[in-house]
């Protein structure tokens, strides 16, 4: 059975699970869409949050960047674990007890307002829109490539399958779908795990088989050495290289962790519940569940950089890069076990071309200088042609030639191994596009695994996508139908109404979503970093002032709330265009331009201080709280039936 063939089989048998899972769980209530009915199991919970939190970005998209950025974009693992871990203690519990539906309704009982709470749902939106355009690139991403078709056809795809059974389901469909895409996706992404590392490392267990020996050479040489390396001799930074902006990878850090205690469609989950003991108890297992993926990250972003590069440098397999040619045209062209490269050269995704002519393919580190060479050679040789047929040429023709010669004086200046790149011939990189994105779903068919763990690692990364989707989808529904409409709108909308209304702006979110997802604004994992920043610099602030503060008052909630939202977006947009929009940046996204080295990613600790700080100063300047609503958050901060301390 060819490839094709088995990825259509795997990938349908998964969607038809989860189609007839949300058939036989459709919410027939308003409680039932929201809050599953508020009847799910702490472990059922547990494994539906963990599906919810572990995203495309998680996996597909963070090994990627952890393949290519090693130590420095060890921070999302560090940011998102950690602020699991503060969701879990801080926030879930509390909010469970206090009985509400979504994180709006909180904000608007707690500050006794309902313009806190329509700027609560504005925050909610623009969070999980943002976020869910991370997963609409890792759905497209998928699609493009099992089912040989363009990114927009597969995501396109994913949309209509989320909108089959996300619209009907609700938080009861989506809750049970997520416990089924929880088991396919850490499914798909052990196994091959599993396999990568035995043959790299001996080890069965990937996380051992990271800080072990590298089995071609009988273990005598650590795994990581000889990662390191392979890489800093083709001219990159040591993979376990420390970073060199530690400012920049702590706040990264950070808004990671607080933006993960702030979003709004994980701490739904915990009004799924029945009691407030089972809030805290699944937040548990969500973590264990989490864990299982987590801890075996690291050990597949660095396998999957070893193992790219020993492709198109077969001599580093057992000594160093340049013992052996780089992997030839020939070769990828006839080989069936490097037919990955050009069946994700078809997606845009993976991209090659032989500079130099040699038919080799050498993949290296081109330096700066380098590349505006080059780049310098190429706007010559384009004005050349684009010239008219009567137009004076020999300027155009002189400008080739300096292009040229300063391009060649690079060459003889820049040593690659020992040897500069002329004496190589070497003229640049020549693999030169590698999405972060494929390197967990090619892993497989880059270590040469059966096509059943390629067609599994497939159906694993839409699970991935498609059930975070779900989540951020209900998470904007329920901000329209439940805190817009019904809040504020119209109070008096029947429950069918508020159903159908739920259903109608979940659809639309799906429409704008791929919209977005068309052209997003980086890789899945740096997509949703802007939604963590959001979230740190909006709801998570409100939520602690919220459950551990009587002081906070509507105002201060509510200037804090927009001065974080504000500050954080407007960062943001500066460096990756207004609302997204390419081509509308006022500075390049680079590090020389960010302010004090501070990337939009990292801005969210900052929008988090400038909320609490605004708050704190309005609302010391403003009305206290009611009586009631103070005594309503030193309730929910007491356990149930819990009686004065008594003398022994």
């Amino acid at each position: 059975m060819d490839q094709f063939t088995l990825n259509l089989i795997v990938i349908g048998l998964s969607f038809a699970l989860y189609f007839g899972i949300a058939f036989w769980a459709r919410a027939a209530s308003t409680s039932e869409f929201y809050a599953a009915g508020q009847g799910v199991g702490p472990v059922v919970n547990g494994m539906a949050t963990a599906a919810d939190w572990m995203s495309a970005a998680s996996f597909i998209s963070m090994a990627g960047l952890i393949a290519f950025g090693g130590y420095n974009n060890s921070v999302f693992l560090m940011g998102w674990t950690g602020g699991y871990v503060l969701l879990a203690l801080l926030l879930a519990p509390y909010l469970r007890k206090f009985g509400k539906f979504t994180v709006p309704e909180f904000v608007g009982d707690r500050f006794y307002s309902t313009s806190a709470r329509m700027v609560a749902v504005i925050c909610l939106l623009v969070i999980s829109i943002t976020y869910v355009i991370g997963q609409m690139v890792g759905v497209g991403v998928t699609f493009a490539r099992f089912l040989e078709v363009s990114t927009t056809t597969g995501l396109l795809i994913g949309s209509a399958v989320v909108f089959a059974y996300a619209v009907f389901g609700g938080m009861k469909g989506i809750t049970y779908t997520q416990v089924a895409q929880y088991v396919v996706l850490i499914t798909a992404y052990t196994i091959p795990a599993i396999f990568i590392s035995l043959s790299l490392t001996g080890s069965f267990l990937p996380q051992f088989g990271l800080i072990g020996g590298y089995a071609p050479s009988n273990g005598e040489v650590a795994f990581l050495e000889k990662l390191d390396s392979v890489v800093t001799e083709l001219g990159f930074a040591a993979y376990t290289a420390p970073t060199s902006n530690m400012l920049n990878m702590f706040l990264v850090t950070m808004s990671l962790m607080i933006g993960t205690a702030g979003l709004p469609h994980v701490i739904i989950r915990f009004f799924t519940v029945p009691k407030v003991s089972d809030a805290r108890s699944s937040a548990g297992w969500a973590l264990v569940f989490i864990a299982l993926l987590y801890t075996v990250a690291p050990a597949v972003g660095s396998m999957a950089r070893l193992n790219i590069t020993t492709t198109f440098w077969p001599g580093a397999v057992t000594g160093s890069a340049f013992d052996a040619p780089a992997v030839s045209l020939a070769d990828i062209e006839s080989n069936p076990e490097l037919s990955w490269v050009n069946n994700w050269q078809k997606t845009g995704l993976l991209a090659y071309s032989d500079l130099n002519g040699d038919g080799l393919i050498q993949y290296f580190n081109e330096p700066a200088p380098l590349a505006a060479a080059n780049k310098a050679l190429a706007d010559a040789k384009k004005a050349l042609a684009d010239a008219a047929a009567d137009a004076d040429k020999a300027p155009l023709e002189q400008a080739v030639t300096d292009a040229t010669t300063a391009r060649d004086a690079v060459l003889a200046e820049v040593q690659l191994g020992g040897q500069t790149l002329a004496e190589r011939g070497l003229v640049g990189n020549e693999l030169t596009t590698v999405n972060n994105d494929i390197m967990v779903l090619a892993n497989p068919e880059i270590a040469k695994l059966p096509g059943w763990v390629i067609a599994l690692v497939a159906a694993g990364g839409l699970a991935a996508a498609l059930s975070t989707a779900a989540g951020l989808l209900l998470a904007i529904s329920s901000a329209i139908s439940h805190d817009l409409i019904k809040g504020a709108l119209k109070p008096d909308i029947s429950e069918k109404g508020e159903l159908l209304a739920a259903r109608i702006s979940m659809a639309f979110a799906i429409v704008l979503a791929t919209w977005l997802g068309l052209d997003p604004p980086g890789f899945a994992a740096q997509v949703v970093a802007l939604a963590f920043g959001l979230a740190a610099a909006t709801i998570f602030p409100v939520l602690m002032m919220g459950i551990f503060s009587t002081k906070v008052t509507k105002e201060g909630a509510i200037a804090g709330m927009l001065v974080g939202l504000i500050s954080t977006a407007v960062y943001i947009f500066l460096f990756l265009g207004w609302f997204f929009i390419p081509g509308t940046n006022v500075y390049p996204n680079t590090p020389d331009a960010h302010f004090f080295g501070i990337s939009p990613a990292a801005f969210g600790p900052i929008g988090a201080v400038l909320n609490f700080v605004v708050a704190y100063i309005i609302s010391g300047m403003t009305k206290a709280p009611p009586q009631d609503v103070q005594d309503l958050i030193q309730s929910i901060r007491v356990p149930k039936g819990a009686g004065a301390a008594q003398a022994h």
